[in-house]
């Protein structure tokens, strides 16, 4: 009957990707939308929402999100599902590295994921010696449809942590080395496998020179870490991995991309043609620059200049950039910290709960961006490049019901206990930010209203195999 449904929203503002901002009801039924109506008049629901006034998004699709390495997944996914929930993200993909030599080890981390997600997640793989890469048919038909390169490994620079086993607490690191060998046979495979390939932009024997003179000089800061995994470095990458693409007719997608060398050199290689190419950028290359005086903001690629940060805003703006992933990593702060200085503190941070709050406070309401713009940016785009849209990445009949709804004056101060990660911290701790989530809806099911969590909601995340 079309008169009837699970969920109805009533005054919807309905941020439709290229249709524009759509006045509509939506009725919602067994999980995905039912239609989209101009009057609501004489339907039946279970439950009805009030949009009035608000913004009902896509919701946000997380394609880069590191958890699982400091607590294993059956933990992480609770506390970081739960942490996504409240920022707005409906579908959280997780780079996951694994250190055993065939990778049909994965089925370990998908069993103990089950039932542990308050939200929907995908899975990218993390191809990190030759062994692996025999297993990428397997991993396109489990429905795991995109690898990841770390061209950053190598030279001295070649350990990294894993991905723990489930019911496993200790840190877990490996060695890797990825020559150009493996870096072609992974984009080969890649290629023939029509997955989509994720580059770690950065070459280790420049990063690793930079980094044994700054250690030497005792040297410290954020300035300092930028100058020693110089922009350069990535633009370099860009040219040597673009190049292989090519040769294999590649869907390439460059993550966390903060430097305005590396933007000109992808762009660069884009009208080469021959392969595709997208770019991800991450909130913090939006918001801080290397005068961050706090370790916390230590992250690889490192967080650049002024200049570097206005780079991004234009190249967000003008459509030059696709995706906006936040590279959240769930780690505490005495783990972040080291011992107190740059070289022993760990890069990376948590960012996931932040993401929308951030293009809405500085981006929409400070007239950078459009609210169209950001639907785009955190789900059309990644819904239609990671194999998910339409079944997410889109307000239309027959998609899933992932919504949320954004007050765009509601003013809040971020701390972590407002973001409610496995993470104490937060690179925003104090910041008041205008523009928030209030209600999240994952598949027909409101897992976050008013910022508390349903605790009903745990296990409502399912796993999305891609192509979806």
């Amino acid at each position: 009957m079309q008169n009837s449904c699970d969920v109805l929203v009533t005054n919807a503002q309905a941020v439709v990707p290229k249709a524009g901002v759509v006045e509509t009801n939506i009725l919602i039924e067994d999980g995905r939308i039912k239609a989209l109506q101009k009057s609501a008049e004489n339907v039946q629901a279970s439950r009805k929402i009030d949009a009035a006034g608000k913004y009902v998004l896509p919701g946000a699709i997380d394609p880069h999100v590191h958890y699982g390495v400091y607590t294993p997944i059956e933990e992480a996914a609770r506390t970081e599902s739960r942490s996504a929930a409240v920022g707005g993200v409906t579908t959280m993909v997780r780079m996951l590295r694994l250190y055993d030599d065939s990778y049909r080890a994965i089925e370990k981390q998908l069993q103990a994921s089950k039932g542990s997600h308050y939200i929907d997640y995908a899975i990218h793989a993390s191809i990190l010696k030759k062994e692996q890469v025999k297993d990428i048919p397997y991993l396109k038909s489990i429905g795991v449809n995109s690898l990841k390169i770390y061209m950053n490994l190598g030279a001295d620079l070649n350990h990294i942590y894993m991905d723990l086993d489930p019911g496993e607490h200790r840190v877990k690191d490996g060695e890797v080395n990825m020559d150009d060998s493996l870096l072609s046979s992974i984009v080969e495979q890649g290629a023939r496998a029509h997955s989509t390939v994720l580059v770690h932009a950065e070459d280790p024997a420049v990063c690793a020179e930079h980094i044994r003179r700054g250690r030497e000089t005792k040297m410290s800061g954020l300035k300092a870490w930028s100058d020693c995994r110089p922009p350069s470095s990535e633009a370099a990458s860009v040219a040597k991995i673009s190049e292989i693409g090519r040769k294999f007719g590649a869907s390439l997608y460059f993550v966390h991309i903060g430097s305005n060398a590396a933007i000109d050199a992808i762009l660069n290689e884009r009208q080469k043609g021959k392969a595709n190419y997208y770019i991800e950028t991450c909130p913090q290359y939006l918001t801080h620059t290397f005068d961050f005086d706090s370790l916390k903001g230590k992250v690889v690629p490192p967080i650049r200049s002024k200049s570097d940060v206005q780079s991004v805003w234009s190249a967000l703006r003008n459509g030059v950039i696709d995706t906006i992933g936040t590279d959240h990593v769930a780690n505490r702060l005495d783990m972040k910290m080291g011992d107190g200085d740059l070289w022993s503190a760990l890069a990376g941070f948590p960012g996931i709960a932040t993401m929308i709050p951030v293009l809405l406070h500085h981006g929409v309401n400070q007239d950078r961006i459009g609210i169209e713009r950001v639907a785009e940016l955190t789900s059309y785009n990644s819904a239609r490049i990671l194999g998910m849209y339409p079944k997410k990445g889109a307000i239309q009949p027959g998609s899933d019901a992932d919504l949320v709804i954004v007050d765009m004056d509601l003013e809040q101060k971020v701390t972590p206990e407002l973001l409610q990660s496995y993470s104490d911290y937060t690179i925003y701790d104090g910041q008041k930010m205008k523009g928030w989530p209030v209600l999240t809806m994952v598949r027909g099911k409101v897992v976050m209203e008013d910022g508390k969590v349903a605790g009903d909601a745990l296990g409502h995340g399912q796993f999305v195999k891609r192509p979806a």
